[in-house]
């Protein structure tokens, strides 16, 4: 038998047994991740890029309808899964853990924020910019508080705690959260006025997974904080002329990358999207 034809005789004999040991591609096919608000921006980006690399994406929304970016990135990989989810209901991320029971999450994301006033916005217009004006002290609009602090700070809490056997469930047994550098404490030499709901929120995640992870780091789990640095989503491209910002495809890389590097000794750290540690 000529050795070439050999070769390929013992490849695919191999493949047949079973994956071959470190490849990445083969072990990435049983990978999971899940995404809160994968619908557009870095949650979408992440799901996109995910998908890509052939793992498994269970991307979340809390629309009234399916939003098209995603039905359109489900037609592309056959390994994106659509879940309607507000993380604000206990009911709901519960209802999402029993139809995903069994089912194990190597990487949760805990990316769903609010960041402004939307509400003018139409429901599926996503290059509108909102209204940041009401986070201005003296013009403060205090039911968008409400409904930050349920989003940013509760939201994660809720789909940590509620999908935690799933990701228990996984090998890589990581959880994100997707933060910013505008929730720190010690990194601004002079505070800076506004966005202050924003911020607010920002801060308390960051302690809140601070505690998560000192909570599941006895069961192996990985918990990190993102700052994906000054992103230009599609909700900013007014901001596309102003130096400095970054592309969301260059930024949710980079943060695949260091959550890909991020083992039990990095747990309850805020890191920037390259993996430099960020000042809380």
């Amino acid at each position: 038998m000529p050795v070439g034809t050999s070769r390929t005789l013992l490849f695919a004999l191999a493949l047949l047994a079973g994956p071959l040991a470190g490849s990445p591609q083969l072990a990435a096919a049983a990978d999971t991740v899940l995404i809160t608000g994968a619908n557009s921006g870095i949650g979408l980006e992440f799901a996109k890029q995910y998908a890509a690399k052939g793992w498994t994406v269970i991307a979340t929304h809390r629309r009234a309808r399916t939003p098209r970016s995603l039905t359109d990135l489900a037609a592309k990989f056959s390994k994106v899964r659509i879940e309607k989810l507000d993380v604000t209901s206990v009911e709901q991320v519960s209802a999402l853990a029993a139809r995903l029971a069994g089912t194990p999450i190597d990487v949760l994301i805990n990316n769903a924020g609010v960041y402004n006033d939307r509400s003018k916005c139409a429901e599926d217009d996503e290059s509108c910019p909102g209204d940041w004006t009401v986070e201005n002290f003296g013009s403060l609009k205090y039911s968008l508080l409400d409904t930050m602090m349920a989003v940013n700070i509760k939201g994660p809490l809720i789909v940590t705690e509620g999908l935690y056997k799933n990701v228990l469930a996984s090998t890589q047994k990581k959880i994100v959260a997707v933060s910013s550098s505008n929730g720190t404490l010690t990194g601004e030499a002079q505070p800076r006025p506004g966005l202050m709901f924003y911020r607010m929120t920002k801060a308390a995640l960051n302690r809140e997974m601070q505690i998560v992870a000192a909570s599941t780091r006895k069961d192996g789990v990985t918990v990190i904080m993102l700052n994906p640095g000054p992103t230009l989503t599609e909700h900013q491209e007014y901001l596309k002329n102003y130096a400095g910002m970054l592309q969301t495809s260059f930024t949710v890389e980079n943060m695949i990358n260091t959550i890909g590097k991020a083992t039990l000794a990095d747990t309850g750290r805020f890191l920037r999207y390259d993996g430099a540690t960020e000042p809380w």
